[in-house]
């Protein structure tokens, strides 16, 4: 096995090394267990745990069941539709303006919020936990019914408040408005006309019924939980939330967090998201709940009781994020609004110190070019730079490595069998000449966590989401679409539909080049004296190419651009020492190998040895 084999096979070993090393040096954060609440009486009492997982959930009031025939309020912006309940006042109905299901311009708009009653019920509710010697009846819970105190319209300029009098000295307002993207603030006051003190708690919720219909199950994509308490981030999957262990007091299998200064808490799809923020600064408790008997998924923010003293008023605000997950958009939040860790709600991934510059770089090329096909090549040019002194320096020690063949040859020839006495001399001779044979390796061993961190960027990040390139290819983010089996839309009918089999074999366009590609990266260099050798090496790219014929159209085209200007960059360089690439010498000799080896195969086919008869004696 010659020494750019080696280098090869020790880049795949060493990188499954670096990749385990880092599991174990940084293993996933062990849950956190959940702190058991204390029994407190008397007036310092805490206020009851809010009611809405059980009451909004099943939907086996008449209220509930009637929720999607209620009284709404209309939501209306340039990024935004929907409505808003009176019904409990939940924010239900929700769809994403500049966002469609699919490519079809006609295609139906995505949606994020769905109102109880219907399939995947999910929404937001907020209300007031009673303190004291209040009840759930005295307080706005997921059945009340507001009544419209101003507005007709929730839009950028004009916000809604409702209202509801408890008939007993309460009075409950709900102030809500919208910014120019995704943001809702909430503001909830009651004023206290009574003659006495009463305390409550105000607090948030997100509800989803059942697991999302959409819901991807794949290893590099978090869907779930995701929050922040003081600095931590926490992610829970669908799976792990049943099984959390049953707080009595919370009558459900919950996790409960406290925070004291900032902190957020909300459900993440893929490239959606729905998330509570409460007030930054102060305290607040993060709950996270599965209530098995309706099969229902909830988060909740609950903020410090509030004593209202009687004749007076309270009030308390807070955020719910509801939209895209825009990197610019959320990133804008985290730094302007003052959401700590906002950002992280990406999910970056373990490999986030590679997938975070990687995606700046990625977003401002695209920025500056307007083609994210185009900022994928830049990037890889970005990249091949940065790491343009190791692989000067790796294929200057690859060249050097074919300038001393011969020595290690007549070296092979004196050491015989003794395999001992060859490594022996073979690192004398390195040393002697100083010739480092694993530098060869650095190349492939830094592309390799590079390709897993563009390929999580392009998985997870919205911006790659219908991200067209040129012609045929229209979004970055799914399999080139194009297919040997219609002869790339040449005949008339329709190609195999992705992931499946069909569509595995028949691949398209960009498979193809990056097949062509990887063979020409191939023949730089004659192929190994080793049949075996010659016969991996051999299939390798077009291995390659039916492997990420089903991956991302945006990784392709990196692939592709990353073998075009290795290609450039290893012929540059062997050039400059003196070693001019035969690459059509090294094309037919790999045909004729492989005619000889038909030939050889053939003869031994036609003539096949002879037994000998036994010999008697």
């Amino acid at each position: 096995m010659d020494d750019q084999n080696k280098n090869l096979i020790l880049a795949t070993v060493l990188s499954f090394l670096v990749i385990l090393t880092w599991f174990i040096l940084f293993p996933p954060p062990e849950p956190v267990a959940p702190p058991q609440p204390a029994t407190v009486t008397g007036t310092d009492a805490p206020a009851a745990v809010p009611p809405a997982a059980t009451e909004a959930a099943t939907g086996a009031t008449p209220a509930a069941q009637a929720a999607p025939e209620a009284a709404r309020i209309a939501i209306d912006t340039p990024r935004i539709e929907g409505s808003i309940t009176l019904l409990g006042g939940r924010i239900d109905d929700l769809k994403l303006k500049d966002y469609r299901v699919t490519l079809d311009p006609d295609s139906e708009l995505v949606r994020l919020l769905t109102p109880v009653g219907q399939t995947g019920s999910y929404y937001a509710l907020y209300g007031w936990a009673p303190g004291g010697d209040l009840g759930f009846e005295d307080v706005p819970g997921p059945n009340t019914e507001w009544t419209v105190a101003d507005g007709t319209t929730l839009t950028l300029e004009a916000p809604v408040t409702l209202r509801w009098d408890n008939g007993k000295g309460l009075i409950f307002s709900r102030t809500l408005s919208i910014d120019e993207n995704y943001m809702f603030t909430v503001t909830q006051a009651v004023e206290n006309t009574g003659a006495t003190d009463v305390s409550l708690a105000p607090y948030g919720i997100v509800a989803r019924h059942g697991t999302p219909p959409d819901l991807q199950n794949f290893f590099v994509l978090h869907e779930g939980v995701v929050g922040r308490t003081d600095g931590t981030l926490t992610e829970t999957t669908y799976s792990a939330l049943t099984e959390l262990p049953v707080i009595d007091r919370e009558g459900a299998q919950a996790e409960i967090l406290d925070a004291t200064t900032d902190g957020w808490i909300g459900f993440t799809d893929k490239y959606w998201m729905t998330t509570l923020i409460p007030e930054q600064g102060k305290p607040f408790t993060a709950v996270t709940k599965y209530v098995a008997a309706t099969d229902v998924f909830q988060v909740e923010t609950r903020q410090p009781i509030i004593t209202v003293a009687a004749g007076k008023t309270a009030s308390s605000s807070s955020r719910l994020f509801a939209g895209a997950k825009e990197w610019e958009t959320i990133r804008a939040y985290q730094n302007e609004g003052g959401i700590a860790g906002f950002i992280d709600s990406i999910d970056w991934g373990w490999f986030y110190f590679l997938t975070k510059p990687i995606f700046l770089v990625l977003h401002w090329l695209n920025v500056q070019i307007g083609n994210m096909g185009l900022a994928i090549i830049g990037l890889t040019f970005v990249l091949k730079i940065i790491v343009l002194p190791l692989a000067y320096k790796s294929y200057v020690s690859m060249a050097r490595m074919k300038e001393l063949q011969p020595e290690m040859e007549a070296l092979k020839e004196r050491a015989g069998d003794d395999r001992q006495k060859l490594q022996k001399e073979m690192m004398q001779l390195y040393k002697d000449k100083k010739v480092n044979p694993a530098a060869g390796c650095l190349p492939i061993l830094i592309q390799i966590p590079i390709f897993f961190a563009l390929y999580k960027v392009i998985f997870v990040t919205i911006e790659l989401r219908h991200a067209p390139f040129f012609g045929w290819l229209r979004d970055l983010s799914a399999p080139d679409p194009s297919s040997l089996f219609n002869l790339f839309g040449l005949l008339p009918w329709a190609a195999p539909a992705q992931g499946t089999l069909m569509a595995l074999i028949f691949i398209g366009v960009l498979p193809i080049l990056l097949g062509i590609t990887m063979w020409l990266q191939q023949k730089l260099n004659p192929a190994p004296t080793d049949p075996t050798q010659a016969m991996v090496f051999a299939w390798m790219p077009w291995v390659f190419m039916f492997m990420l014929g089903g991956f991302a159209s945006g990784l392709v085209v990196y692939w592709i651009a990353n073998n075009t200007i290795t290609f450039v960059q290893q012929y540059l360089i062997m050039r400059s020492h003196g070693h001019k690439p035969d690459i059509f010498g090294n094309i037919k000799s790999g045909m004729a190998r492989k005619k000889d080896t038909i030939a050889a195969d053939s003869a031994a086919g036609k003539a096949p040895p002879v037994k000998k008869a036994p010999t008697r004696k």
